[in-house]
């Protein structure tokens, strides 16, 4: 029997081929009729894998969760360092695809790794000793965190002209034409500022819950 042509349209393929098509020209442009046409398929065969847009955003999204590292929650690291490799890791894999963070900030729904990923760090904290609540909120604001830094570049948020911020409109942004050239270091140092923050203020609470009963 002879081999066909293309190879066999999956699930694998299409979150594939939608996944580069959203990092190479954002959300606006993932459509049936798009993404058939880079698959070399017709659109109404997608959806024997996806009967809606959302399930394959979905998809997309869960295959950026998926690639979040959750051993440090697995090899005994204390809490609060397994916290700060995974936000890192979180935002890795985010920065990678930083087209599919809105689709991410949404929240795990019914995705898989999502709710892995969700698991793993409830369990570590509850775990460690922290109460279901306080685990729930240290859990949800680290994922505020790390999604909203994948929204946008706060360094590229500002023009490299230097004319642009008159110094008697922004006596103290003289400097600030200078941001985008140095954003990759200056986002980075921010989203480092801001961890050490939090995990700070989290190992502060933790000093003061009650003891652990036998």
């Amino acid at each position: 029997m002879a081999r066909p042509r293309k190879p066999l349209l999956s699930t694998g393929r299409i979150v594939e081929a939608a996944r580069a098509l959203v990092d190479a020209e954002g959300l606006a442009a993932l459509s049936t009729r798009r993404l058939a046409a880079e698959l070399g398929v017709s659109g109404p065969s997608l959806y024997n894998h996806f009967g809606t847009k959302d399930e394959l955003l979905d998809a997309l999204a869960d295959s950026v969760s998926a690639r979040v590292d959750l051993s440090m929650f697995e090899d005994g690291r204390p809490w609060r360092t397994a916290l700060d490799d995974w936000a890192r890791s979180y935002r890795a894999a985010l920065a990678r695809h930083p087209h599919l963070a809105p689709v991410l900030a949404r929240g795990p729904g019914r995705r898989p790794a999502a709710l892995r990923l969700a698991d793993a760090v409830f369990g570590a904290l509850t775990e460690a000793g922290w109460p279901p609540a306080q685990a729930t909120s240290i859990g949800a604001a680290l994922r505020w965190y790390v999604v909203g830094s994948a929204l946008g570049s706060f360094a590229g948020g500002f023009v490299p002209d230097e004319n642009a911020y008159d110094p008697a409109d922004y006596p103290h942004l003289g400097q600030a034409h200078l941001l985008a050239e140095r954003g990759g270091t200056v986002d980075e140092r921010a989203f480092t500022t801001g961890l050490r923050a939090l995990l700070d203020g989290f190992e502060r609470q933790y000093a003061e819950l009650p003891p652990r009963t036998a």
